[in-house]
């Protein structure tokens, strides 16, 4: 698989010219399967209307693209417009049959979502986590892969350590990516999911959520409660954190000092041990 995939796609998708040993195929509906490595869960019912009515008037505009699995086929690139052709009653649909890995198709189908912005911020969280598994790669390699900032995607893959009801909020649209980071930022995790009621409850954006966080944090015994750290300190703990994709604390005294990287799961461990090693 070519590294920078993501920074040329080189006719992968409809619309771009074919190969001269490709060309457009109308293949039985029935035997195409959905594909297993779809990052996206939530497809918009009245969209997939709207592009079903328009199938029914002007045909398929742009061939879907499939790669043959046995005696069928599967779906790499197309399956919003494959779910619109069987709900416009068609028995056939036209499309372009690729040679595709297993690595290849799960890359190449949430290249389609990322780049048509189709994926809630949960849904691409969870497709970079997949990847990283599945590829055996670090977020650095990754993020160069799919033409991403490393920060881009530790900021996505943290959002995984919410609770699971907050993350169905942000796969609803309800709270937003903003919501999920500014939460992630309490010092008590366990007061994250009641937080997030309380957002939904008061309607509260993101700005008034950070400050609301921030007061919930400073509300301490006042003998616990620290100094107001260094600038110099504070300035490398934002380099640390944006860095590691996660909370990092630094503290001093006259002849030590430590550094402390937060981390939410095994997964997440082995994600800063491996930013670690680098």
């Amino acid at each position: 698989m070519a590294k920078g995939l993501g920074k040329g796609l080189s006719a992968l998708f409809p619309g771009e010219s074919l190969s001269k040993a490709e060309s457009v195929e109308n293949i039985n509906v029935k035997s195409i399967k959905v594909n297993p490595y779809q990052p996206r869960k939530i497809f918009d019912e009245n969209a997939i209307i709207e592009l079903s009515n328009s199938i029914k008037e002007h045909g398929i505009l742009q061939p879907i693209i499939l790669r043959k699995k046995g005696m069928t086929y599967e779906i790499v690139v197309g399956e919003r417009r494959f779910r619109a052709a069987k709900l416009a009653g068609l028995k056939e649909i036209s499309a372009v049959v690729r040679n595709l890995t297993d690595e290849e198709t799960m890359e190449f189908a949430i290249l389609e979502n990322l780049q048509r912005e189709d994926l809630t911020p949960i849904e691409e969280a969870e497709a970079y986590q997949n990847l990283m598994e599945n590829l055996k790669i670090t977020q650095e390699q990754l993020a160069f892969r799919l033409g991403k900032s490393r920060s881009h995607i530790a900021n996505h893959i943290r959002l995984l350590s919410l609770p699971e009801k907050v993350r169905l909020y942000i796969m609803e649209g309800t709270l937003s990516m903003g919501h999920g980071r500014t939460l992630l930022g309490l010092q008590k995790k366990e007061q994250i999911f009641p937080v997030a009621e309380h957002v939904l409850k008061e309607g509260l954006n993101v700005r008034q959520l950070e400050k609301l966080v921030q007061k919930m944090n400073e509300d301490v015994p006042r003998e616990t409660k620290a100094k107001k750290k260094d600038i110099f300190i504070a300035e490398h703990e934002s380099n640390l954190r944006d860095y590691f994709g996660t909370s990092v604390t630094i503290s001093k005294s006259k002849n030590k000092g430590k550094i402390e990287i937060e981390f939410f799961s095994e997964e997440d461990l082995e994600r800063i041990l491996e930013l670690l090693n680098e």
